[in-house]
């Protein structure tokens, strides 16, 4: 059966003119006329296929209309991402057609002039990126009121009769319904869906980012039913026709805090002096079956979120924290990949099985790196032998590690922060989460298990949802190098830039002040990763296969490949079978990527608020920093522990600054003082909206 990319690739590459949809079904030997042409309204509503006057059909991009994402600018212009790559096209107000920011839509593009970015005005809204809105009441009047969103890129306030408010007082966080759109620049209309609570609690702003984003905190009634009829410890008759592993000694290293313990490690010698890798891997799939209401919920959410205060898990925690989870001293199913590597991490063999594991010990992070950096008489009496399986973990690692290097594998050096927070749920510090010896033993065993579940399925052509990260686009590069520019470094453009070169500009940025902003603009100009049933490779772990595997508890996409290779090891699939999920591993790819994308969303800007709720507490104060950008309206500046502000150029009184664009400096008129990407300053924290995720900064002289 012909797909939805099938038919677009014919429209792009191989067909001459528009086409009837009678003659593209002849020319694609499509017999279902019904089908095709479903799928033509679907690439219609998509904006990728276009219908002429005449009723052809034809590839939006061949006639100059481009599909992407609005990110709009508080200023009114805005720039549209193209879907399929390429450089962002500059939109001006009055072409947006009532477009916001976060909306799909169809572009025409304008002529372009020489030396400049591309430009368009919005043909279609495809897609309203939000219909739900998180805003403060900022305005009551007899009949009506304003709200305004949070998010100052949607430009604009939402108009709310008096008799859809729900109650809402003035200053209160409330969730707004989108109920009219506009055509120009007039407000948006809308109703209260929900009062969430006075602005300034600290509970509010993230029961506000969660409603705003309409996940789900509660499970339904009918996956509560499913998840409390399941058995909380393994039955004699699940453990039948499976590996017994519980003999082996597993440990978990995961943070203090975790609660779903999806992996377990095993290391032992082989005779030939090499080593043997266990990676063992929570079986979610033979608890959760397909479209079961478990199933179902797990699909809709697609990923657990991870927020300073809280988690909102894919699975109810019978499963996530109960009969899945690997805790330490239980029997527990799991899918164990079993691979012989040599001393210099080469692999040899390998084994894929369903089996039962006893994890032998609970281990954190922090435990593992101070038994690694020198365990004393005691630590040696309680660890045991288990303290030589982590010496040879950590000296496997490194060989993985130093031999991804080799092949061009990019490793970012972006320290994680940690919100430390009171028993009401505020903002008492900032710790920053070093990447140690002890993190790289997880990361190199579940990246080296990825990749052989997904080089096993791929050679027995096995319908698979990839990871995928495609190569940086031209225009990124050329975006990066503006930034990277007035630092001294660049990436030489080429016909298909390698991870090796990006690879070699992060290790010339290593130990100076300017590393972390280099990190994260390059970063930034990387293609997001995402799912996909086409293998186009990992361009940041510089390998052509890679799936999720390794975390079902956690992510949709990985119970998928355990469903595919379950059906393998148990004897492979039916053609029927391999057609159907063929079918639909699309469909999943796009709404696992969207899923993951909200869930980062929401995770940052959690982040975020937290962040900045913990500097309220230290308006007045002075503080070190370093510029990390460079705009017309001011420098943001950022502090030691990576939280961010605003120097507005209105404070900047000791001269008139100019921006310089092509440099990214603002410039004094008199004076020719010079402020740029990586110098160091000193500022002081003036003003604080943790609810707006705003800081504000001056400098000190």
């Amino acid at each position: 059966m012909i797909s939805k990319q099938e038919i677009l690739s014919y429209l792009e590459e191989e067909a001459e003119r528009p086409l009837a949809a009678a003659e593209l079904a002849d020319r694609l030997k499509v017999r279902d006329l019904p089908h095709l042409l479903a799928l033509l309204r679907q690439l219609e509503e998509e904006g990728r296929v276009v219908v002429t006057r005449r009723r052809g059909y034809t590839a939006a991009r061949k006639v100059g209309l481009v599909v992407g994402r609005v990110e709009a600018s508080p200023r009114g212009f805005a720039f549209v991402v193209p879907d399929g790559g390429g450089e962002d096209i500059f939109i001006l107000e009055g072409d947006l057609a009532g477009a916001l920011h976060g909306d799909l839509v169809l572009v025409r593009l304008l002529e372009r002039t020489a030396g400049r970015r591309p430009q368009g005005t919005v043909v279609r809204v495809l897609r309203r990126g939000r219909r739900r809105l998180l805003g403060t009441v900022v305005e009551r009047r007899r009949r009506y009121a304003y709200v305004r969103p949070e998010e100052r890129r949607v430009g604009r306030t939402v108009l709310v009769p008096a008799e859809k408010l729900a109650r809402a007082r003035l200053q209160d966080k409330v969730i707004v319904e989108i109920t009219r759109w506009p055509e120009g620049r007039g407000d948006l209309e809308g109703r209260v869906a929900e009062v969430i609570g006075p602005a300034g609690d600290p509970a509010t702003a993230i029961r506000a980012l969660i409603r705003a984003y309409e996940l789900p905190e509660e499970f339904g009634r009918q996956a509560r039913r499913e998840a409390a009829r399941l058995p909380q410890e393994v039955v004699a008759e699940a453990m039948a026709g499976r590996r017994d592993l519980r003999s082996w000694r597993l440990v978990t290293i995961d943070p203090a805090d975790a609660r779903d313990l999806d992996d377990a490690v095993s290391l032992s010698p082989t005779a030939a002096g090499g080593y043997l890798l266990g990676v063992h891997i929570a079986d979610v799939a033979s608890y959760v079956p397909p479209n079961s209401a478990l199933d179902r919920e797990a699909r809709r959410r697609g990923t657990s979120v991870y927020l300073p205060d809280r988690v909102l898990p894919m699975l109810p925690p019978e499963l996530s924290n109960g009969i899945c989870s690997l805790n330490a001293g239980e029997d527990r199913l799991a899918v164990s990949v079993l691979m012989e590597l040599d001393r210099e991490g080469r692999l040899g063999r390998y084994d894929l099985c369903r089996s039962v594991v006893r994890v032998a010990r609970r281990l954190t992070y922090e435990e593992v790196q101070g038994l690694l950096e020198g365990a004393g008489a005691a630590e040696r009496r309680e660890y045991g032998a288990l303290l030589q399986d982590l010496t040879h973990m950590g000296e496997l690692a490194t060989v993985l590690r130093q031999g991804r290097q080799r092949q061009g594998a990019l490793e970012f050096n972006l320290p994680e922060v940690k919100v430390e927070l009171d028993a009401r749920g505020r903002a008492v510090g900032l710790r920053k989460v070093e990447h140690t010896l002890a993190h790289q033993i997880i990361e190199e065993f579940m990246i080296l298990a990825n990749r052989v579940v997904a080089e096993h399925l791929h050679w027995l052509e096995a319908p698979l949802l990839y990871r995928v990260h495609e190569r940086p686009n031209a225009a990124a590069i050329e975006q990066l190098n503006e930034i990277l520019e007035p630092l001294g470094y660049r990436l030489r453009r080429q016909q298909a830039l390698e991870a090796g070169q990006i690879q070699r500009l992060l290790q010339r940025a290593a130990g100076r002040p300017e590393e972390r902003l280099v990190h994260s603009a390059v970063l930034r100009a990387m293609e997001h990763a995402r799912y996909s049933p086409r293998p186009l490779g990992h361009f940041g772990l510089a390998t052509d296969l890679y799936c999720h595997f390794t975390s079902p508890i956690r992510r949709y996409p990985d119970l998928l490949v355990h469903r595919v290779l379950g059906s393998f090891l148990n004897g492979g699939m039916t053609p029927e079978e391999r057609a159907a999920l063929a079918a639909r591993l699309e469909v999943e790819g796009e709404h696992t990527s969207a899923r993951e994308r909200v869930a980062e969303e929401v995770e940052r800007a959690a982040l975020e608020i937290k962040k900045a709720e913990y500097m309220a507490g230290f308006v007045g104060e002075v503080f070190p920093g370093i510029v990390a950008g460079v705009t017309a309206y001011g420098l943001f500046v950022e502090l030691e522990n990576t939280v961010q502000g605003l120097v507005r150029l209105s404070t900047l009184d000791d001269d008139y600054y100019e921006f310089v664009p092509e440099r990214l400096w603002l410039v004094g008129r008199r004076t020719k003082k010079v402020y740029r990407i990586g110098q160091p300053v000193t500022v002081c924290v003036t003003r604080v909206e943790p609810e707006a995720r705003q800081i504000d900064m001056e400098l000190v002289p």
